[in-house]
């Protein structure tokens, strides 16, 4: 009775200061929450609605939401829960942000962030780890290129070598927003509190010091202060799982209704043109193999035996008996780099690195691992009821004449200059650059074989473009300077509108002494220009697209040109755009699935996803991933939702997994450090997503054909 009446006076005591505290919880946003503290971040309209607090963001807008301010000490709690709602009929990756009042966000200092992924309609509650005590900070300050490290700390996606942090007495505020929407989309903020769980054990390699905790790495590339299943101890280990995969490869050869390729032969025959083409039937998108069967593309990304590369500069503290380089038999992993990819090492000045999913391989399969690496990972896929080796993979694997496969490649022209520093992997290609339609030709016929091979359909162009606002592009061009080719088609499609400069400058607003003073400046203009950059930024998308096809037309006319892989979506005109020109509409996905998904009205194109994955944080990585599952059965599931749900869609001619093997868990050049494989860094398949990726895989067809 007086413990009951004690919590009743702290309850209302916390209350009467804007927050309530209760057994061990501390509510600190609710549907009686002031509006006094709450305030838009960027354009976003919010309201109170029956228990919500619902927020409305407007088309194409990006990191808008809103904040609520406080001043809370929130030392007592280890998780936070949040309970939002999608008004939306897309999903929605909100972030959820503590900060500190002296919070610098390029910095990455003094605060902590979360995402929560919500389903279109769905109300999801979400309990998040908040940082912990750090016993020794010194150690964690000596960690850096992961996205989380081992003490859990969230690092951001493109910086990740910076450290996120929250000093927990001292918090001001909470933040909730969208870092991008293509739509206008609604949603609400339900409750949020503070929880104490005593259940909430600290790790134990947390309360190691320097001495005790580095090397934190050992010589397979495991985390060393945790254990599982699969773990390996020894070479030993690694022979006695290629013995046991042997037996279950050859007790699962693979589905018996499909053809050479892959396609399906109880399904109506088409015409056998000798490559892979598309073609609607009964409704639905379907490849069709060269053989002239229906073919559906289920397959992963990245098969390679380098996916565990990882970067070694000031970081070699991390890792337990590194070899010598000059080591006879594994010096030569310091040295053998991911072709597609070290070009990203190279950008940021990364000189050293370790591949220790190759070293593992070859400790596996002896001095001809190479060779016989390729021809089980071959195996592999026809077991696992895999029919394409998609793109990022090495060239000798997918070029075996065994598995249909595509490929992809990046434009490598100039760029427009006014772009720097916004793509997320490189600045946007200026497309009435000359170098523009030389440079696809070139990447086209250094991939000549490809091209004459019927196993490979087709090709990626370049990757996640970052298309700004839908008048950034035009913005970029007029910063840059009067010898960008794309700033003299601007000038050039200016007085094709205006007969003169007074004219241009009496609707901009602006005073350009004449149109080569419009062409020399390299400054953004004011609003009053933006109808006519968006006009002019259209222009530029559809030369991106138009001038690639026009020379896969002339030297691929038989591959098909399969877009850009949108991330995660794209707004309406640039899909218009890619729909006029591209063969197949690509996008990277990531969500649990694909029900949602619809084109624009009025597209009907077929639609290839590029990448999705799921993950998990019970097989020593310190990363689930970008979509993270509670375990490896969850993950199991969780695949056979998703490439079901693109199963049934239409549109949708393929799935691709990224990627076969998992990241290295100190990162790759990036920080990325993810559980995404079909395979851990020691070449062992995850029999969870195994038996998940047979159990669909081997139906796939009679699922598309409504049979199943």
């Amino acid at each position: 009775m007086k413990r009951a009446v004690f919590d009743f006076f702290i309850c209302l005591s916390i209350l009467l200061a804007g927050s309530t505290y209760c057994f061990g919880q501390l509510v600190l946003i609710n549907k009686d929450i002031s509006l006094q503290s709450c305030t838009s971040i960027g354009n976003s309209v919010f309201e109170k609605r029956g228990d919500d607090l619902k927020v409305k963001i407007s088309k194409g807008q990006g990191g808008e939401g809103v904040r609520f301010s406080g001043n809370w000490d929130l030392q007592l709690y280890d998780q936070m829960e949040v309970s939002l709602v999608n008004y939306s009929n897309i999903p929605l990756k909100i972030a959820v942000r503590l900060e500190n009042r002296d919070m610098n966000l390029k910095a990455f200092k003094n605060f902590f962030r979360d995402y929560v992924l919500i389903q279109p309609n769905e109300t999801k509650v979400m309990v998040m780890d908040i940082p912990r005590k750090r016993f020794y900070p010194k150690v964690e300050e000596k960690l850096f290129g992961m996205h989380i490290n081992p003490y859990g700390t969230f690092g951001d996606r493109y910086h990740p070598a910076r450290l996120i942090d929250l000093d927990p007495e001292h918090v001001t505020a909470i933040s909730f927003y969208v870092e991008s929407s293509y739509n206008e989309i609604e949603w609400g903020i339900r409750q949020v509190k503070m929880i104490n769980n005593s259940r909430y054990d600290i790790p134990v390699w947390m309360t190691l010091s320097d001495d005790n905790f580095f090397p934190f790495v050992d010589m397979y590339g495991q985390f060393k202060f945790k254990n599982w299943p699969g773990k390996v101890y020894s070479d030993e280990d690694l022979h006695v799982n290629l013995e046991k995969e042997k037996d279950d490869l050859n007790s699962h050869p693979g589905p018996n209704s499909w053809s050479q390729y892959g396609g399906w032969k109880k399904g109506p025959h088409q015409e056998a043109k000798g490559y892979f083409y598309v073609k609607k039937i009964d409704e639905k998108w379907w490849m069709v193999d060269p053989d002239g069967y229906l073919f559906w593309s289920h397959g992963v990304v990245r098969v390679t035996p380098s996916c565990g590369i990882t970067p070694l500069d000031n970081r070699k503290l991390y890792f337990e008996n590194l070899p010598a380089e000059n080591d006879t038999e594994y010096g030569l992993f310091y040295l053998l780099h991911d072709e597609l990819l070290q070009p990203y090492y190279t950008k940021r000045g990364i000189k050293e690195t370790y591949n220790f999913s190759a070293a593992n391989i070859k400790r596996k399969y002896g001095d001809n691992w190479q060779d016989d690496y390729a021809e089980i990972c071959h195996k592999r896929l026809k077991s696992w009821g895999l029919n394409t080796i998609a793109n990022s993979s090495d060239k000798y694997i997918f070029m075996m004449g065994k598995t249909p496969y595509c490929d992809r490649f990046e434009i490598k022209s100039p760029s427009i200059e006014g772009s720097a520093n916004t793509g997320w992997w490189w600045d946007f290609r200026d497309p009435f650059h000359p170098e523009f339609k030389a440079n696809v030709k070139k990447s086209l016929l250094e991939r000549k074989d490809e091209i004459k091979d019927p196993w490979c359909y087709g090709f990626f162009v370049d990757n996640e473009l970052n298309w700004g606002s839908d008048y950034a592009l035009a913005l970029w061009t007029m910063k840059s300077p009067a010898s960008q080719p794309a700033k003299k088609e601007l000038v050039k499609f200016l007085k094709s509108k205006y007969k003169t400069i007074n004219d241009l400058n009496q609707k901009w607003k602006s005073s350009y002494r004449d149109w080569n003073d419009l062409l020399s400046r390299e400054e953004e203009p004011g609003k009053d220009a933006y109808s006519d950059c968006k006009e002019f930024s259209l222009f530029v998308i559809d030369a991106y697209f138009k001038n690639i096809k026009e020379v896969f037309n002339k030297v691929a006319p038989h591959k098909l040109y399969m877009g850009c892989r949108f991330a995660g979506g794209a707004r309406e005109d640039v899909i218009r755009c890619a729909a006029k020109h591209c063969d197949v509409i690509s996008y990277n996905i990531y969500n649990h699935n694909l029900d949602w998904f619809k084109f624009p009205e009025g597209i009907d194109k077929p639609m290839m996803i590029g990448e999705f994955h799921f993950g998990a944080l019970d097989r020593g990585l310190f990363h689930p991933s970008l979509i993270q599952v509670k375990d490896q059965k969850a993950r199991g599931d969780a695949y056979i939702k998703y490439v079901e749900s693109a199963l049934s869609h239409p549109n949708i001619i393929g799935t691709h997994w990224h990627q076969f093997s998992d990241q290295m868990v100190t990162g790759r050049f990036d920080g990325e450090c993810f559980q995404v494989g079909f395979t851990d860094i020691c070449d062992t398949p995850y029999p969870e997503t195994i038996k998940a990726i047979r159990e669909v895989g081997y139906h796939m067809y009679e699922i598309r054909n409504g049979k199943k």
